[in-house]
């Protein structure tokens, strides 16, 4: 099982040195990913241009957007951004994709939230395959460029915790991009057996098989209080939900413990089948980096 790397996008006094760091180190070590997701009303930086950056950045590590919600963008101007990116990290972009859960995402930029489905989504991501292919989309003089690196355009991902959407996703995304809230480990083999069903009976390959999850570890956290920063952070990240919700949410979130701990949960998860897991951070604090690189490594 592979294991990649977050970007604490989503943490607060972000900038450039502190992404770049943070970037460079995950891409020198052993990790199979630099990862960093979408959200709109919130002060993380803006996703397809960090992606030029990361691209830039980065020489090895494969470049996953954990989540992108093609809802909030053109599908023309977003497959041309996503392509522009592949060729930036010579063809090391994986693309995952859902439908958010922030009607506030929706309305800030001008999209309708009524397109917040499956099928919303699915009518984006084909029309980005055919600008992928080279088709004429637009009835302009030449079709929408530059052509990915990766034949047909980068993997796609599936952003989703229920059947439904992986049923559905099943006749065109090459896999999974999972989330785990609470690391119930039963629950996440359930969803990677459902999507294994679900491409099965869609007469598709074997999918890609990637989860993730918040951590938090003692040796770093402030005062040594891993499962406060945990609190901390969902305090702040999951500021669209009710407060008592998040608070309940917290005392089980993630993982919060020790490297050497965490290094027995991966193991648990390697033994379900995935074929990635990618770690959130609820810190900046590069240190992290260095200390999880030995046991990934």
């Amino acid at each position: 099982m592979q294991i990649g790397m977050t970007l604490p996008v989503m943490e607060p006094a972000l900038d450039r040195a502190m992404l770049e760091r943070w970037t460079r180190d995950i891409d020198d070590g052993p990790w199979s990913s630099i990862c960093f997701g979408e959200r709109i009303c919130f002060d993380n930086p803006e996703t397809l241009t960090l992606l030029g950056a990361v691209g830039a950045w980065t020489r090895r590590a494969r470049v996953v957007t954990t989540v992108v919600v093609p809802q909030l963008h053109d599908p023309v101007r977003l497959a041309k951004s996503l392509a522009t990116g592949d060729l930036l990290c010579d063809g090391r972009l994986t693309v995952g994709v859902g439908v958010g859960g922030r009607t506030e995402d929706y309305r800030a930029v001008g999209a309708d939230p009524g397109t917040r489905t499956i099928a919303g989504m699915t009518q984006r991501v084909e029309i980005m395959r055919r600008v992928w292919a080279g088709e004429d989309v637009t009835g302009g003089r030449l079709p929408v460029g530059p052509s990915p690196v990766q034949p047909g355009g980068p993997e796609l991902l599936v952003g989703t915790l229920g059947p439904k959407t992986l049923r559905a996703a099943s006749a065109w995304a090459d896999g999974l991009a999972g989330m785990s809230l609470d690391l119930d480990l039963g629950q996440m083999a359930k969803l990677f057996d459902g999507a294994r069903a679900a491409w099965s009976e869609a007469g598709r390959p074997t999918p890609r098989l990637t989860t993730s999850f918040w951590f938090a570890l003692t040796e770093t956290a402030e005062g040594g209080d891993a499962r406060a920063q945990m609190h901390t952070h969902l305090r702040r990240y999951m500021n669209w939900i009710p407060t008592d919700a998040v608070d309940a949410l917290a005392t089980v979130a993630g993982f919060a413990g020790t490297a050497d701990e965490l290094r027995e949960v991966l193991d648990a998860i390697a033994a379900s089948g995935a074929d990635e897991v990618q770690l959130v951070p609820t810190s900046s604090d590069p240190r992290q980096v260095a200390l999880l690189a030995d046991i990934v490594g």
